[in-house]
């Protein structure tokens, strides 16, 4: 029997959860409509089996900051330099350095209105 076969949601809290939503659907095109999640269908033919990762960090890390939360969400992108042009050019706070990691992809992170750092990954 298959305990875990994905990633079946994050969940985090929110001071407002409805501004917050508005955030991720403008800046990131998470469409949430009436529904207070969303939900993210990736696999198709270029992907026939997607991978979605769920790792633990030392409470020592410094991987998540700026950022005081204890969690971060990682993003599959399309293309992480134009996103992150069009997310400095609407104000969000996009970190400077980005990451390239060989056979893995390219990493580039931001920070969400309540301090959350978000990864963003565009895969090789």
């Amino acid at each position: 029997m298959k305990r875990v076969t994905g990633i079946g949601g994050v969940f985090f809290k929110a001071k407002d959860p409805k501004a917050l939503a508005a955030w991720y659907q403008k800046h990131l095109h998470l469409e949430f409509g009436d529904q207070p999640y969303v939900a993210l269908h990736w696999k198709n033919d270029e992907h026939p089996e997607p991978v979605s990762v769920f790792s633990f960090f030392t409470e020592q890390t410094d991987y998540f900051k700026p950022s005081e939360k204890p969690f971060m969400i990682n993003f599959r992108v399309e293309n992480l330099d134009a996103l992150l042009a069009a997310l400095r050019e609407e104000g969000v706070q996009v970190m400077e350095a980005t990451e390239t990691m060989e056979g893995i992809g390219k990493f580039g992170w931001i920070v969400d209105p309540e301090g959350n750092k978000i990864e963003l990954w565009q895969p090789a």
